[in-house]
């Protein structure tokens, strides 16, 4: 049986497609060959995010008490509020950028001008909300107990309520002292001192007869489990260790660390794109401005930076739903 070659244009090859495959210029062609190496690349991310949750599925910290702030409404319990909106900016800056796109398909200059303004105005608000939402998730709110476990022990109070380690603690007259290779865990040496120390916090738990604990482990309803008044003073004698207060790379004050570290690595490092396409659409707003892609009788850069703002806004319809909604 022998092969059927066709052959295209008259020199007899058999690529016909110039330098405009599929009728796409070679720069929007790499621009989407980038796009799918990035998107394995998050998607390797997600994946693995899934998986380590699916295996501590009942320890994971919940989004609805762990992302609860929202600026200038201290004290205010709205979960998801400030990440909804967020994600809503971020959409809306997508929708700017299909309409800097349209109007450089119609060479009208002011038009994309406004537009990438405002493309570039909602990437550097998400940027600053994200810094924001970061600055929390590390300083923390309320504080926590660790146990001998790498587990996390809450405070709540007889309505069910949290309550900060600030009005449980009761100070304890005496010098405390950082631990040091010759005095203290090698592994625990120069590390800062909390706030407040577990004696201090013992001594609160035990005066305040309303407190209970309630530990990281989840119910069938998916519910933080609450301990009785004597199983709380059991645990917190036998098993707590020290103080946490917000998350790091080390501890979590809402619950298992891997969270912490997924959160700061992912959201980190969907950021970092956001942040270069704001760098990027910059520079292309400027050459907007001076004229540059008029002479050129073309917006294509516009049109190639917009598939890359897109995919970063769909990557974060993603990363939204697997930290904040699932």
């Amino acid at each position: 049986m022998e092969a059927t070659v066709v052959r295209t244009g008259t020199e007899g090859k058999t690529w016909g497609g110039g330098n405009e495959p599929l009728k796409a210029s070679y720069g929007k062609m790499m621009m989407w060959f980038f796009i799918l190496s990035d998107a394995l690349t998050f998607s390797g991310f997600l994946a693995a995010y899934g998986f380590s949750r699916f295996k501590f599925i009942d320890s994971w910290p919940i989004a609805d008490e762990v992302f609860t702030h929202f600026p200038f409404l201290h004290g205010v319990d709205a979960p998801m509020y400030y990440v909804a909106l967020m994600t809503f900016i971020l959409i809306f800056s997508s929708v700017t950028m299909v309409l800097a796109v349209d109007a450089g398909h119609h060479m009208k200059k002011g038009k994309v001008t406004i537009y990438m303004f405002l493309t570039i105005l909602g990437g550097l608000v998400f940027v600053g909300s994200q810094a924001w939402e970061w600055k929390n998730f590390i300083s923390g709110e309320y504080g926590a107990v660790t146990t001998k476990g790498g587990n996390i022990l809450q405070f709540i109070d007889a309505e069910g309520e949290r309550v900060a380690l600030s009005e449980i603690a009761v100070p304890i007259a005496g010098e405390r002292v950082e631990h040091e290779a010759n005095n203290g865990i090698w592994f625990d040496a120069g590390k800062d001192l909390p706030t407040y120390s577990l004696e201090e916090v013992k001594a609160g738990f035990i005066q305040n007869e309303d407190l209970l604990i309630r530990t990281q482990k989840l119910t069938e309803d998916g519910q933080k489990t609450i301990l009785s008044r004597e199983e709380s003073l059991m645990k917190l004698n036998n098993e707590a260790v020290g103080t946490v207060e917000g998350a790091n790379l080390v501890q979590n004050e809402y619950g298992a660390p891997l969270f912490a570290d997924f959160f700061f690595f992912i959201t980190g490092f969907h950021g970092f794109h956001v942040f270069s396409g704001v760098i990027i659409n910059i520079i292309i707003f400027f050459n907007v401005i001076i004229g540059t892609y008029e002479r050129r009788g073309s917006y294509e850069m516009v049109e190639k930076v917009g598939l890359y703002w897109h995919f970063v806004d769909l990557v974060w319809v993603f990363v939204f739903t697997f930290f904040y909604l699932v």
